[in-house]
């Protein structure tokens, strides 16, 4: 196994760094030679010198990858799930203990404030943050518990580690434990819907994601390096941040910090066959999710494209994509992908052509849609509600 002690520097360096109120950097850049990220994800590892074989190891379930610059929070109390289930998308007020689903905060007019995955212990509700967005959610939990028993804990001593397939069983004996001894481990959903939610794409059975499992295990964040060594000594490898994006985007899967922008509506990510009941009580943009299902259709939609163009580049995070002289939309994520080479998640206006051909900067893009391009669920209606009483019959006294 590697020696713990020699790589102690690296990691109290980012603890003092981090106590400092500067940002995260993890020690594993460090200890294993990786290329810093950077934007959002800066503080940990890009890649490890091979951007494509990290990528097919960890999709094999052969490798991991440091997520520790991510938020994590703790609820506990006994009204814990009460007040999830009151202010989110998602039924949890009688989650059983192991269970993993994800839910969202809603805005008054249905757009996506907040979006994180929850593990259920018995005793603590986990919620999984993308970087930056634990506080928001939090402050929001907290100032709406009035008498309820609930206490959020930012923890920033707790990291992720994301793995996908068999590497969730060789990464299980480095997680943290909870009530009961459990490991803390939250299965992410994505793309099997869940009961009373609903599809703007593909059925499960048919979504290029379709039996593939992937996990993040939740490990003390100072032992972070000692973590690493035992997976590596366990036989997986280490992938970065580019990997996971990567095989992330080619499963549709989307993420807050990217495919969240201002006025996001769970329908146009096609986010509601995981995070969205569609038959629970009311909470906050309740009526906009169910408008849309039943009588609209949502303006725009998700799309992969595929990029041609300069082959050291890839478009940024918020380039408008063009047909013609008309922006139709804009790019969330673009990546480069082992299989399926330079490709990008966009939002696109819904009822684009979705056999044009598209423009973003000094790339060409054909698309595949992942949106319904019709803008309707597999719960809309057959037809409008209502439809039967604005049909005009004949007029009396006529055939």
């Amino acid at each position: 196994m590697a020696n713990e002690a020699a790589h102690e520097p690296a990691a109290q360096r980012a603890a003092d760094a981090e106590s400092d109120g500067q940002a995260w950097v993890s020690p594993l850049l460090e200890m294993l030679s990786g290329i810093n990220a950077d934007g959002v994800d800066e503080g940990i590892a890009a890649h490890y010198t091979a951007p494509f074989p990290e990528q097919r190891a960890l999709d094999g379930g052969k490798a991991f990858t440091d997520l520790s610059n991510r938020d994590v929070i703790q609820l506990t109390g006994p009204d814990r799930l009460k007040l999830l289930h009151l202010l989110t998308t998602q039924d949890v007020e009688a989650l059983p203990a192991g269970s993993s689903t994800e839910l969202m905060v809603l805005s008054p007019t249905g757009h996506i404030e907040s979006a994180v995955g929850a593990l259920e212990d018995g005793e603590s509700t986990w919620l999984l943050a993308d970087v930056g967005a634990g506080p928001r959610i939090s402050d929001f939990l907290m100032s709406m518990r009035f008498m309820m028993r609930v206490e959020a804990e930012a923890r920033p001593d707790v990291a992720m580690v994301g793995v996908y397939g068999p590497a969730r069983t060789a990464a299980a004996g480095a997680a943290l434990r909870g009530s009961g001894g459990a490991p803390l481990i939250w299965d992410d959903p994505w793309p099997e819907t869940a009961p009373f939610s609903a599809t703007y794409g593909p059925a499960d059975k048919d979504h290029p994601a379709s039996g593939v499992s992937r996990s993040i295990v939740l490990v003390d964040k100072e032992s972070l390096e000692r973590v690493a060594a035992e997976l590596i000594d366990g036989g997986l490898e280490a992938a970065g941040i580019t990997a996971w994006e990567a095989l992330r985007v080619g499963y549709w899967r989307p993420r807050p910090d990217f495919e969240v922008g201002e006025r996001a509506l769970p329908h146009e990510l096609d986010w509601i066959r995981t995070a969205v009941h569609l038959e629970k009580g009311c909470y906050r943009g309740q009526e906009t999710v169910a408008k849309l299902v039943n009588m609209g259709k949502p303006p725009r939609r998700l799309t992969l494209l595929y990029l041609e163009g300069p082959p050291d580049e890839l478009p940024e995070h918020g380039d408008a994509v063009m047909f013609g002289e008309r922006s139709v939309g804009q790019i969330t994520s673009a990546v480069r992908h082992y299989e399926d080479g330079p490709v990008a998640l966009a939002l696109l206006r819904r009822n684009l052509d979705p056999s044009a051909v598209l423009n973003i900067g000094k790339f060409q893009a054909t698309q595949e849609p992942i949106v319904n391009t019709d803008g309707r669920s597999s719960a809309s209606p057959a037809e409008r509600p209502g439809a039967e009483f604005r049909r005009r019959g004949p007029k009396e006294g006529t055939l």
